[in-house]
């Protein structure tokens, strides 16, 4: 799991393993992160899990005692159409320029 910077969370599970793995940096252990974040223990360890029935509000809370913000962007500014094989025409018609 990446710790720091941009990571992309793809559902509960990716959700879950990034809090547990944020907490370990920190030092933290569930029973002192589930006190910050005003959960119980067994929530948090849910969460961590993966249990996809977690209440939004909680989990934002607990994001927030671990200082971690969302920063949401719509996907379809994330994924390109790229065309490499018109990328290439246009280097070699650019380098052909030149000569």
């Amino acid at each position: 799991m990446h710790i720091g910077g941009d990571v992309r969370i793809g559902g509960p599970r990716d959700l879950g393993l990034y809090i547990r793995d944020r907490r370990r940096q920190l030092g933290m252990t569930q029973t002192a992160l589930a006190e910050a974040a005003g959960v119980s223990r067994r929530w948090l360890s849910d969460l961590e899990a993966g249990k996809a029935t977690a209440e939004v509000g909680l989990v934002l809370n607990t994001l927030h005692a671990l200082d971690l913000i969302v920063d949401l962007t719509p996907s379809e500014s994330l994924a390109q159409d790229i065309d490499l094989d018109q990328i290439l025409r246009d280097l070699r018609a650019d380098r052909g320029k030149d000569e």
